[in-house]
């Protein structure tokens, strides 16, 4: 008799901690968000954007560089021409539009990295719902950061899957 009882309890232990086993189960994949940044059309839509607004920038530093060292090279060749009350106005009067040119270039570096970052923000918004969507659907508990991940199986990578949907979605963001 304790030998049956014996049986039936491990019999109905082992059951027990199976079926505990599988609902215990996480699924969990990882996903390549550089990839999809540099990669899809909605992102490379992005890339561009800010290229552009980086490349415009740099031109405007390199005019406004030009332009103060001509100024300089003029006074400069004009110094024992004017008197030394002019020299003087005239170094302050340029002093002023450094300044000036300063204060401007530095605003729109400000504005540039707020782009970069409203960018950022709203790409990864979009791409986060359609990560959330995908994990619903498919039961995923976890999704993870490639760059994270030491080592995986490269079935648990859903970059391929989400970057298609993200095509299919969005292909530019405009940011305001």
């Amino acid at each position: 008799m304790k030998n049956i009882f014996f049986i039936f309890f491990f019999l109905i232990t082992t059951c027990l901690n199976f079926s505990l086993a599988e609902t215990k189960y996480e699924k969990i994949v990882f996903i390549n968000l550089d990839y999809i940044f540099v990669n899809s059309l909605a992102g490379k839509d992005l890339n561009l954007q800010i290229s552009n607004k980086e490349k415009d920038l740099k031109i405007k530093v390199n005019n406004f560089k030009k332009e103060i060292d001509l100024k300089k090279t003029k006074l400069i060749t004009q110094k024992n021409v004017l008197s030394q009350e002019d020299y003087k106005k005239k170094i302050s009067e340029l002093e002023v539009e450094v300044e000036k040119i300063n204060t401007s270039i530095l605003t729109e570096r400000k504005n540039l990295s707020l782009f970069k970052s409203k960018a950022e923000k709203q790409f990864t918004a979009n791409l986060n719902s359609i990560i959330e969507k995908y994990a619903i659907e498919n039961s995923i508990s976890i999704v993870l950061k490639k760059k994270d991940i030491l080592m995986a199986k490269n079935d648990l990578d859903i970059t391929e899957i989400i970057f298609n949907k993200l095509n299919e979605k969005i292909e530019k963001l405009i940011i305001k």
